[in-house]
C-alpha cells in the first residue's frame, strides 16, 4: 500500500545513494525471514535498526530518522480509489503487515481510509513473519474467514507465494513492471492497480 520512494530522500540526506533505501528494505525482509525460520520473532523496527546501524555506524540519529519516516510514507495513488471500489463491491478488507500495527494505522488514518478496513493486523501478534503460513492463518482466525475464501493482494511475489501455500487465493499488483518469477506459484489474478483489480474481482462470490 505504501510508497517507499521518499525513503530514498532520507538516505540521500545522510550522504548515501538514494537507491540504498530499497536495498536496505530488502535486507530487513531477508533477515526477518531468516530469523523466523530459526525460531525467533523479531519486530520489523528491531531488524531495521540493526541493519541501519551497520550502514551508518556511529550515527544513531540517521537510523532513528529513517525508521520514523515510515509513519509518514504516502500511499500509492491507486490505493484510496481502489479501497473505495472494493468496499463498494462488497469486499471485507483487512491489512496484514510484517511491520507494526501503529505504522499501518498512521498511514491509513492519514489517507482517510482507516474506517474502510475491518482490521489492521501485524505478524507481531503471531511471532511469524510472512511468508510463513502461520501469519496468513492468523489473519484468517482474526477475521473469521477460512483461508480458501480469502484473497491476499500484494505487489511482492514472495508474499503471494506464501499466501497460496497457506491456501489463500492471490492477486498480484504489478507495480514494478517486472515479470513474475516463475519459481513462485502463479497468482490467481493480476492487475496494474487496485481499481482495476476491483473491476476484475467484481462482487465476492
Amino acid at each position: 500500500l505504501s510508497d517507499l520512494t521518499p525513503l530514498g530522500e532520507r538516505f540521500a540526506a545522510a550522504g548515501a545513494d538514494p537507491g540504498l533505501a530499497r536495498l536496505w528494505f530488502a535486507s530487513v525482509l531477508r533477515d526477518g525471514f531468516a530469523l523466523t525460520l530459526t525460531g525467533s520473532s523479531p519486530r520489523f523496527a528491531e531488524v531495521g535498526a540493526a541493519n541501519l546501524a551497520s550502514l551508518f555506524p556511529g550515527r544513531p540519529e540517521v537510523a532513528a530518522g529513517i525508521l520514523a519516516a515510515f509513519s509518514d510514507l504516502p500511499l500509492h495513488p491507486d490505493v484510496v480509489p481502489g479501497v473505495t471500489a472494493l468496499r463498494s463491491a462488497g469486499w471485507r478488507l483487512a491489512t496484514l503487515s510484517n511491520g507494526s500495527v501503529g505504522v499501518a494505522e498512521s498511514l491509513l488514518g492519514t489517507a482517510g481510509i482507516r474506517a474502510e478496513l475491518e482490521a489492521v493486523l501485524s505478524v507481531d501478534d503471531v511471532g511469524r513473519w510472512k511468508p510463513a503460513a502461520a501469519a496468513y492463518r492468523y489473519a484468517a482466525r482474526r477475521t473469521g474467514v477460512s483461508p480458501d475464501r480469502m484473497v491476499l493482494v500484494a505487489c511482492h511475489p514472495w508474499d503471494l507465494h506464501g499466501a497460496a501455500a497457506a491456501g489463500l487465493r492471490t492477486a498480484w499488483l504489478e507495480r514494478s513492471g517486472r515479470a513474475w518469477p516463475e519459481v513462485f506459484e502463479p497468482p490467481t489474478w493480476r492487475a496494474s492497480s487496485l481499481p482495476q483489480l476491483a473491476e476484475i474481482l467484481g462482487a465476492p462470490g
